[in-house]
């Protein structure tokens, strides 16, 4: 195993800047705020560790691309921002790809996510992903193929038993498609991959500094590893780019995985398929990141 450690004066000047007006900027934060984002650079930190290689497979190996700091991320001319009339995130069930995306972007969304039980292969030379964002058009894909405690049996059902060839305006293929069982497992690995590729079009590029959201992941076990929450310097992105309160969103995040929580069994596909709105939340696997939060609300509220 490798660690990635950078040293505390990098992880200073990735998260504050050395940019005046930045610097400025981040001065103005609450002190709480200030506070659990400079846990960034601490060396002692339980609450943000630095990122683990396991193997050569690992995304940080296999596609290497540049760091991006909160400066590179702030000067960006190519980021995009939610405003009074594109502020809305949609989240599209689909099979096709991007572009059929874009054609159904709303008039007032900031950005919309198509989700599907279909692999996805962007192109023939990589084996497969778990999601795709476009970062100037506002789209995003992700699959929960790959996330079904079956995919990788002999049982699993969503294969495809006999080639079938369509036109691209084509989507019948879709219909009736496989849908795994809703488990806990399930919920978690698809919130970090719907969560990270909203990331990428909010203009967040792969973190390479810490133990991160916005860590690539080549495979499932590096998916897995990879936390559900953001490291400060790409939590400080994500508050420039939306701006919101840090204690009020991780009491919200509180809120969510306590609604419903108690004594909820797990959907199964039958279930699933009943499109009432009202599914099951199985939350059992968000145990260890509620408990994360609660830690950096005491830091915050110190």
């Amino acid at each position: 195993m490798q660690i990635i450690r950078h040293s505390e004066q990098t992880l200073k000047t990735a998260l504050i800047s050395k940019n005046p007006v930045l610097v400025s900027q981040y001065e103005k934060l609450d002190a709480g705020e200030q506070r659990l984002m400079n846990e960034a650079f601490q060396p002692a930190s339980d609450l943000f560790g630095p990122i683990t290689l396991h193997s050569p497979s690992d995304w940080i190996t296999s596609h290497p691309e540049a760091p991006q700091d909160f400066e590179q991320f702030f000067s960006d001319p190519y980021r995009k921002t939610p405003s009074p009339d594109k502020r809305s995130i949609y989240i599209q069930a689909i099979g096709d790809i991007l572009k059929f995306l874009k054609k159904k972007k709303p008039e007032d969304a900031f950005c919309i996510v198509g989700i599907t039980m279909i692999d996805l292969y962007p192109r023939d030379s990589w084996n497969f992903v778990f999601g795709q964002a476009s970062l100037t058009d506002g789209v995003g894909i992700f699959s929960f193929a790959r996330y079904g405690s079956d995919f990788y049996s002999m049982r699993y059902e969503g294969k495809v038993k006999k080639l079938k060839k369509t036109s691209s305006s084509d989507y019948s293929i879709f219909n009736n498609y496989y849908i795994p069982e809703i488990t806990s497992v399930l919920l978690l690995r698809s919130c970090k991959t719907l969560t990270h590729e909203i990331g990428h079009i909010f203009g967040l590029r792969h973190c390479q500094w810490l133990a991160c959201l916005m860590q690539g992941s080549n495979h499932l076990e590096e998916a897995d590893r990879r936390p559900l929450n953001l490291c400060p310097i790409c939590l400080r992105k994500l508050q420039c780019a939306v701006g919101f309160s840090i204690v009020e969103r991780y009491k919200a995040l509180v809120r969510w995985i306590d609604d419903e929580s108690s004594g909820t069994p797990g959907a199964t596909p039958e279930h699933s398929r009943e499109g009432n709105g009202n599914l099951p939340k199985p939350v059992e696997a968000f145990k260890e990141w509620k408990e994360w939060i609660i830690k950096c609300l005491a830091v915050l509220q110190k």
